[in-house]
């Protein structure tokens, strides 16, 4: 049964930068096992937010835990117990991969056979174990993003924070990874992770965060926030006519649960409001009007969907 202290805690956290509030007010919690998805567009806060978890930055006002000990008052003890994965490292000339791991085991104080055991298991689990003696610097981007995983997983940490892991990856490394952090949750890891890619964030996470202009705007899974947004549940319609898109699109508009209405070529796409019988009615209205239709999809909508309507597209 799942632990319910918080591995991860935010506590009105608050950073600002001058009059730029690049944190605002957020609260949030995760638990072992859980993976939390944090999403915003760029400068929304998530890095910041992100720094002061590492303890490389402070907090303006409120706090933030990792396995119960403060930012603030306890970050030697954070340290230890948390992983970061920045969005952007540097590697060291002229060092191989087992040279590297084996370095940042030193840092944590980890000596002997806990030290060697140590890299051996992460280079083991990060697939980089036949690639022990390579200079560093002459991995792809996908390896060296296992590389930087590596480091972080270094000392065991009971707390990830992954900022960006799966940027400029191909398909194969993007998916690869993504199994990499579901396997660290299930061992009970509480894992934060920040991505673009909002399809996988879907795909891979418990619950997800959305911030904007610093403000947590929504936490919850896709379902929760979706239900929370709107007053009834809505799928995402795509409708296909042979002609009249455009009469398509004033004849659907205004009426009762068609929303966020837009028409390209011959397609209308819109959120509707209702069950499927009521959309299965919407059908066969269309098609009594004299429209051609010649594709109905309909499907709940995505985190993608979710986020452009909870956000505004904001930049501070």
């Amino acid at each position: 049964m799942q632990e319910r202290r918080p591995m991860i805690q935010l506590c009105r956290l608050h950073r600002h930068f001058g009059a730029t509030r690049a944190v605002d007010d957020v609260s949030f919690e995760v638990y072992r096992g859980q993976v939390f998805g944090y999403i915003g567009p760029n400068g929304a806060g998530k890095t910041t937010s992100m720094r002061i978890l590492a303890t490389l930055d402070l907090p303006t006002a409120g706090d933030a835990f990792v396995d119960g000990f403060s930012v603030v008052d306890d970050p030697d003890r954070v340290r230890l117990r948390l992983g970061f994965m920045p969005d952007y490292f540097s590697v060291y000339p002229n060092i191989e991969v087992r040279e590297y791991l084996d370095f940042y085991a030193r840092s944590y104080q980890l000596r002997g056979t806990r030290r060697t055991e140590a890299v051996h298991r992460v280079m083991a689990f990060t697939g980089l174990d036949t690639l022990a003696d390579k200079p560093i610097d002459g991995l792809s981007k996908g390896m060296k993003q296992r590389l930087c995983l590596g480091r972080a997983l270094i000392h065991d940490p009971p707390v990830m924070i992954l900022d960006e892991p799966a940027a400029g990856l191909d398909p194969r490394a993007r998916i690869e990874l993504r199994e990499m952090i579901r396997t660290l949750a299930g061992e009970g890891k509480a894992i934060l992770i920040s991505s673009h890619i909002l399809t996988e964030l879907a795909e891979m996470c418990d619950i997800v965060g959305i911030i904007e202009q610093g403000r947590l705007l929504a936490v919850g899974s896709v379902d929760e926030i979706q239900q929370r947004s709107s007053q009834h549940a809505t799928n995402a319609v795509q409708v296909r006519v042979l002609d009249g898109a455009e009469a398509l699109g004033r004849w659907l508009t205004g009426r009762d649960g068609v929303d966020q209405l837009r028409i390209d070529g011959q397609l209308a796409d819109f959120i509707h409001g209702g069950d499927l019988a009521s959309e299965a009615d919407l059908l066969k209205e269309m098609i009594e009007a004299g429209f051609r239709v010649v594709a109905f999809g309909s499907r709940r909508q995505s985190l993608e969907d979710v986020f452009m309507q909870v956000t505004e597209g904001l930049l501070q």
